[in-house]
């Protein structure tokens, strides 16, 4: 039975008596319930086309007392959507336990060629030069996106001297490592449903100091595009509870091939200093595997030859 109370319900109720700028928040908020629930009056107004107090009355009209509480309203929608999603999710078992290598990867290779599809090569180039004449580098990447802000910080940093982390879901520490953050900076924001507020917001403090700011997101429908000028799209979504990261991870791969491409005497010096201090401060130690001279390969192949024949 659906709840009478929940606010697409109230909206679809009073729908016919609705003024015009009403009608366009309706239908913005039922076609974007994701998207919507992020935004603030006067965000929400702008993107429909209409005016922040005309964002308040609307919110007054469907019987809320105030624009908090009917955000909160909208966020509940979108909540019980994201739990009933995680359900059906958790339920799925069309596949077979001996098809499940094959189904995954299957279902990866599709979400890469889809992502294919999304992308767009000046997008993706104006990425590339944003971070290319970047001072400092913020990839900001929290919860299960924080591998991908590592992996993409942990390649940036052959060819960039300065690239942070900021992986904390302390709100205050997420903002004060953002405190010097300016125009010379760029700022790359990952994140995949459920999107997160703190990485919404703390994109809006960079925004409002005028750094340049790249989102690699699911959607152009995804909140953390708001104050994005750069937008890669990568296809996350997976019939299992697991989200695929791989089609964001190719993107990754992507950019690191390009930057490289582009700052080859910077990747050349950084590899070649690396060299130098692993050999100077012995950091590698005895923990990388030496390849065996071919005469000892060659021995352990008779010998193991022998002893199976040994065995017969």
């Amino acid at each position: 039975m659906k709840n009478t109370n929940d606010i697409i319900s109230k909206i679809n109720s009073k729908y016919a008596y609705m003024s015009k700028g009403q009608k366009l928040l309706s239908s913005y908020i039922t076609d974007n319930i994701e998207h919507a629930a992020f935004l603030t009056a006067s965000k929400l107004g702008e993107e429909v086309g209409v005016s922040e107090s005309t964002v308040v009355r609307f919110a007054g009209f469907l019987g809320y007392k105030g624009y908090p509480e009917f955000q909160k309203a909208v966020e509940d929608v979108l909540k019980s959507r994201l739990y009933n999603n995680d359900k059906d999710k958790v339920n799925y078992g069309n596949v077979k336990k001996s098809k499940v290598l094959r189904s995954v990867l299957s279902s990866d290779a599709q979400r890469i060629q889809e992502t294919l599809e999304l992308s767009d090569e000046d997008t993706f180039n104006a990425a590339v030069d944003m971070i290319a004449g970047a001072r400092t580098i913020y990839i900001i990447g929290l919860r299960y996106c924080s591998p991908l802000a590592e992996i993409l910080a942990m390649n940036l940093r052959l060819m960039v001297s300065d690239v942070r982390v900021l992986n904390s879901t302390n709100a205050s520490e997420l903002f004060e490592r953002l405190l010097y953050v300016s125009s010379r900076d760029v700022v790359i924001g990952i994140s995949f449903p459920r999107y997160s507020m703190r990485t919404l917001k703390a994109l809006e403090f960079a925004s409002s100091r005028n750094a340049k700011i790249i989102t690699l997101t699911d959607s152009y429908h995804s909140p953390v595009n708001l104050y994005s000028s750069c937008n890669l799209l990568a296809v996350t979504d997976m019939s299992t509870i697991i989200e695929s990261m791989v089609a964001p991870l190719s993107i990754i791969n992507a950019l690191t091939m390009r930057l490289t491409m582009k700052k080859q005497k910077e990747v050349s010096l950084a590899l070649e200093a690396l060299d130098n201090l692993w050999e100077e401060y012995d950091v590698a130690g005895n923990d990388d595997i030496e390849f065996l001279d071919d005469k000892i390969k060659f021995r352990f192949m008779n010998e193991s030859r022998k002893e199976e024949e040994d065995g017969e």
